[in-house]
């Protein structure tokens, strides 16, 4: 699909800037470049993405300088935990992704350690739950065993040969000095395809579901001991 690019140059995306940009162009999200090797800017870019998610709580998509833009993603990976989580209106919109022609969801819970099946069918119903893929088939669920976070999201996407990974920043982290210090804000400087970033908006209590047998039920497919790289 080929449009009509507007430039905006600004010196600073504070969130001011962010909020008027939004206003004036509407967007679905907004699209950040990981630093070029060449002229590193980690903190900038972190600091970007917390300037945008306070500003209106607007997803981002972070690329790698190398990352290939052929095809829309086939093989979307959800890193999700135990947590229950509602997503924003902007967040939601971007629902369609995971239902197109082809496209297979994948959702990863990372363990510190020891397998954990409570963890991971917990982590599958708070994805259903949100409804992030209402009207779609029940999503592949994979266990993982790590002992930092990051990396096992990491391993995860390498070993799904995902091509999108999408991640939840959580109001506690971006509205403190938290996000800096965050498994997404790691994930964000270093993955090496695509990171989908969705705002979740204020903690609701999650109710039973019949969704909840599916997910116990998926506890026992793949589990993947993954031992932490050299």
């Amino acid at each position: 699909m080929q449009t009509t690019a507007t430039v905006e140059v600004v010196t600073d995306l504070l969130p001011t800037v962010a909020q008027d940009l939004a206003h004036r162009y509407q967007p679905a999200l907004f699209v950040l470049s990981q630093a070029d090797e060449d002229r590193p800017a980690a903190a900038d870019l972190l600091t970007s993405c917390v300037e945008i998610l306070r500003a209106g709580s607007y997803p981002l998509l972070v690329v790698s300088p190398t990352a290939l833009a052929e095809h829309p993603p086939r093989r979307i990976l959800i890193a999700a935990d135990r947590e229950p989580f509602a997503l924003d209106s902007e967040a939601s919109a971007l629902r369609p992704l995971l239902a197109l022609p082809g496209v297979e969801v994948i959702v990863a819970h990372v363990s510190s350690g020891v397998e954990d099946d409570e963890g991971c069918a917990l982590a599958l119903r708070a994805v259903q739950a949100s409804g992030l893929v209402d009207n779609m088939p029940v999503p592949e669920l994979r266990g993982y065993q790590h002992e930092h976070y990051a990396q096992g999201v990491l391993a995860a996407a390498l070993d799904t040969r995902a091509d999108l990974v999408v991640v939840l920043a959580r109001q506690r982290s971006y509205f403190s000095d938290l996000f800096h210090r965050s498994v997404t804000a790691q994930l964000l400087q270093t993955c090496p395809v695509p990171v989908l970033v969705l705002p979740t908006a204020a903690p609701v209590p999650v109710t039973e579901t019949p969704g909840f047998a599916a997910a116990a039920g998926y506890t026992n497919t793949v589990f993947t001991g993954l031992t932490p790289a050299s």
